[in-house]
């Protein structure tokens, strides 16, 4: 059994914290820009990119999200493409976050009034101007807090890229309970540290619900 201090396990844990964080921005990143072709797509007046953005949101949502970044990093290779647990992670991470988050902001979408559509047509706007000027900005604003309340599920959902080799907290919190045997206070340090990212978060979440709400 190898000796590590407190402040050992401590030190290592928040060394590994800071690629559970920049995963986490990655991903959330990443999903917004795909969530955002996704949402014009999911409402577009075309029926086949409705299909597709359906479809994609469909297979997303409903499929494991272990099973997706296997499929990614272990089929990729089969197809020829070499991939690092960081790559794949972040492009499976992405395309599950992007399908929520374009799921989201479709129902801030569909929450509007359809007389903001009216007006814009009404000023002479196209469709893509209606969307960048007057739905998409207020889609957005109202559904602040679902917004805020996915990035936490997404900080957990990093734990599960420990699967496949990817050393953020949870993997290096493994290799350190093996080293020392002391998993209460190995597993109870990264518990911790999960609700230190996620609480305030949380609570974000709830003022921004309860601003909606009130107004």
């Amino acid at each position: 059994m190898i000796e590590f201090t407190f402040w050992d396990i401590v030190r290592n844990l928040l060394f590994a914290t800071r690629w559970t964080v920049a995963l986490s921005l990655a991903a959330f990143v990443g999903g917004t820009i795909v969530g955002v072709v996704i949402l014009i797509l999911r409402i577009s007046t075309h029926d086949w990119a409705r299909r597709f953005g359906k479809g994609y949101i469909a297979l997303f949502q409903g499929t494991p999200l272990l099973m997706q970044l296997f499929l990614i990093f272990f089929g990729m290779p089969m197809l020829g493409f070499r991939i690092e647990p960081w790559t794949a992670a972040v492009l499976c991470l992405t395309f599950y976050a992007s399908a929520y988050l374009a799921e989201i902001w479709r129902s801030g979408v569909e929450a509007l009034p359809a007389g903001q559509w009216d007006a814009g047509r009404s000023l002479g706007l196209h469709r893509v101007q209606e969307l960048r000027l007057i739905i998409l900005p207020q889609a957005f604003s109202i559904t602040r807090a679902p917004i805020v309340g996915f990035l936490v599920q997404l900080i957990k959902a990093t734990a599960l890229t420990s699967i496949i080799g990817f050393d953020e907290l949870l993997r290096t919190s493994n290799a350190i309970n093996n080293a020392t045997f002391e998993p209460f206070k190995v597993y109870g340090l990264v518990a911790v540290i999960f609700f230190v990212l996620c609480f305030p978060l949380t609570q974000y979440a709830r003022m921004l619900e309860a601003r909606q709400t009130a107004h």
